[in-house]
């Protein structure tokens, strides 16, 4: 039986699948929009999600992406269910990172199957990745055991590895020694990283931190206890009553029993603060990691035995061994706290070294995926010409080198990076390895890029402000001239000739050129104004359906559908709405431009946070990539002379950034446009 979420707004049709879905006898949840349908997986999770394409608010496809973009749910299987059997919806649901398409109505049989077909599919994912990660846990604590030749290493590794693998929030190993004499015993209270049980036992506790400390949290009478029961199997503690971890926080432990030839040596318990958390993949590796930990149990005490003739040898070793790793860690630490993407190659190009923050974000790779392969091989996203050219230079002049580069996510925003290439000598004069360090600076850039576009409008606007008076006169007196020599001509005064004619197109011709000249100007002298003045509270709401009804009696949007969604509880900003409402009007009409054969423009009004949002939509041309950067800049238009002044977006650009507020645009080209405003809301008070 699966647990399957139907969301629907269609009562009928979730009762419909409701019924088909429990009839074979699993169980069903319903949601008739998407923020119910979230609460609802935030309480508890599901096998599958049928999805309608069409919801109130947010549609269908909003939810599947938002959905694949959160970690819980990116692996969950989903499908859309539609009215409509179209190859754009189902390009777009696909696009969006859903699994299966099924169109209405579908039979009973058709639903069954492909909603098993999809579970059975997650099920091997879900099984084939629980095997790969148990075969590197595997294969990394094995490697790491080699080394541990001692008890609290042993603890230490086994309770380590287990936590950071199963992402317990507690993780402890204790391990039974035998008797131990005096010096032995004040050496074990030293280290750091465990403390004795008793005279005869040693543990080790990572905790929520993810810091090994001392065994203080082990029940220590009731562990052994259990252990001198002689435990064949592991138990699943949920009672707190039996739990053997002194923390009040956690609801669930694992515990498994170091076995070695029939007797348990220890015991390895990992806590989990829900019950799904500790699922089948968690008990296999805390079982094998149980196993694996016996084995170097057994290795260490014959170690122990071995080492009674050579005490003061085995002593050193430890300590260099134990300070060698503590210098490794905590080296290791210092490169992962880093704040920048870091790793460095040898003279083969082969990756020694890849720190956290590389693993990290869009393009980040696994460090298990990196280390030791060839660079080549794992930064294929960069042109390996570049990249070898880049490496042969530092190992070559042995020079720190820096670069700004610029990339693009799968969303389409760019980010931006210094990267920096840094020889290193380990021995001898020559250039061993090079450091690659990668820093985000994409906060820096857009800044600074902000700061000159703002002075790129201050200067216009105060030239434009200069300039427009001085040119208006002329133009006020050219275009009066030709309307009294249009008069003249009308009354006869030059007569009936062919001339006659010719000066009355010329005169049309300068009266009109004149007039379009007073637009530009008028342009620049809207661009070049101080709109500071008295802000209100401003309902955007009111605004853009305003902006709507005013657009709908233009006929340039004739052949456009003009729709508006508002949100009922927008909260209103402060701003002056004439202004507001100038700038919505430009970026519609920009949008309906876009649309010369007709099409569908949308104005959205929704609260985001501490802000409100404004978005204008269209399914016009769109704007090419290498155009964006520029379209808020003055008097750049990709429009036919005299059809635009390339005014339009900067004054709008204007208004908004007055305002507090913030412009940002999406394009496709082919596919649309979307530009968002983004306004602070007033608080309460």
């Amino acid at each position: 039986m699966f647990t399957l979420l139907i969301v629907d707004d269609d009562e009928r049709a979730r009762a419909f699948l409701q019924g088909v879905f429990e009839s074979a006898h699993h169980q069903v949840k319903a949601a008739a929009d998407a923020p119910t349908a979230l609460r609802m997986l935030h309480r508890e999770p599901c096998d599958l999600i049928l999805l309608d394409i069409e919801l109130p608010g947010v549609d269908g496809l909003a939810l599947c992406r938002l959905l694949r973009a959160q970690e819980a749910t990116r692996r969950l299987p989903i499908i859309i269910i539609s009215a409509h059997d179209d190859e754009e919806q189902k390009v777009d649901a696909f696009a969006a990172g859903a699994d299966d398409f099924i169109v209405k109505p579908a039979t009973r049989r058709e639903l069954l199957s492909r909603v098993s077909t999809q579970i059975e599919a997650a099920q091997r994912e879900r099984a084939l990745v629980g095997s790969n990660r148990e075969l590197g846990f595997l294969a990394d604590l094995g490697r790491g055991l080699l080394v541990a030749l001692e008890p609290l290493q042993v603890v230490r590794r086994v309770a380590g590895a287990t936590y950071e693998a199963t992402n317990a929030v507690l993780c402890a190993a204790m391990l039974e020694t035998g008797k131990v004499n005096d010096e032995e015993r004040a050496d074990e209270r030293d280290a750091a990283v465990a403390t004795q049980l008793s005279a005869d036992a040693v543990g080790c506790v990572f905790d929520r931190e993810g810091s090994a400390e001392g065994a203080a949290l082990i029940d220590a009478v009731k562990m052994k206890r259990w252990l001198a029961s002689a435990p064949a199997t592991s138990v699943r503690l949920e009672d707190s009553e039996e739990f053997f971890l002194r923390d009040e926080a956690h609801c669930i432990e694992y515990v498994a029993p170091l076995r070695f030839e029939g007797r348990a040596l220890g015991a390895l318990i990992a806590a989990f603060d829900r019950a799904q958390d500790c699922g089948e993949t968690e008990s296999r590796l805390i079982d094998a990691a149980a196993q694996q930990g016996a084995l170097a149990a057994h290795i260490s005490s014959l170690y122990e035995a071995t080492r009674a003739s050579s005490a003061s040898l085995a002593k050193e070793v430890e300590r260099h061994t134990a300070e060698a790793e503590a210098q490794r860690r905590f080296t290791e630490a210092i490169i992962d706290t880093l704040p920048v993407s870091l790793y460095a190659v040898d003279r083969s190009y082969r990756i020694v070294a890849w720190n956290r923050n590389r693993e990290l974000g869009g393009q980040g790779i696994p460090r298990g995926h990196a280390l030791g392969r060839n660079v080549f091989d794992v930064l294929t996203r960069q042109p390996r010409e570049t990249l070898e050219r880049e490496f042969s230079r530092a190992f070559k002049t042995g020079q720190i080198e820096r670069l700004e580069q610029e990339s693009v996510a799968a969303d389409g925003t760019s980010k931006h990076w210094l990267v920096s290439k840094v020889p290193m000598r380990v021995e001898g004069d020559a250039v061993s390895h090079v450091i690659t360090v990668g820093e985000d600076i994409t906060t820096r850039v857009e800044a600074n890029r902000a700061v000159a576009r703002t002075e790129k409008l201050a200067a216009v606007g105060r030239l434009a402000a200069g300039v427009v008076h001085e040119i208006n006169n002329p133009l006020a007196t050219i275009a009066a001239c030709a309307e009294a020599l249009e008069t003249r001509v009308a009354e006869g005064a030059f007569g009936q000739s062919t001339e006659v004619d010719d000066l009355r197109q010329y005169l049309s011709l300068i009266h009109s050129e004149a007039f379009r000249c007073k637009t530009i100007t008028n342009g620049l002298l809207d661009f070049s104004r101080n709109r500071a003045g008295q802000h209100t509270p401003v309902e955007l709401s009111e605004v853009v359906k305003a902006a709507a009804h005013l657009l709908r009696h233009q006929k340039r949007s004739r052949n456009v559908e003009i729709t508006v969604h508002a949100s009922p509880d927008v909260a209103p900003v402060s701003g002056d709405a004439g202004q507001l409402q100038q700038a919505v009007i430009i970026l519609a009409e920009n949008a309906i431009d876009a649309m010369p054969q007709g099409g569908t423009l949308l104005l959205r009004v929704q609260n985001e946070g501490a802000s409100v949002r404004v978005e204008v939509c269209d399914t016009g041309v769109g704007i090419p990539q290498e155009n964006l950067a520029r379209i808020f800049d003055p008097f750049f238009t990709t429009k036919e002379v005299g059809q635009g002044t390339g005014l339009g977006l900067a004054v709008c650009y204007g208004i908004v950034t007055e305002h507090g507020g913030r412009v940002a645009v999406d394009s496709v080209v082919g596919r649309g446009t979307i530009f968002v405003l983004t306004l602070p809301s007033m608080s309460e008070e």
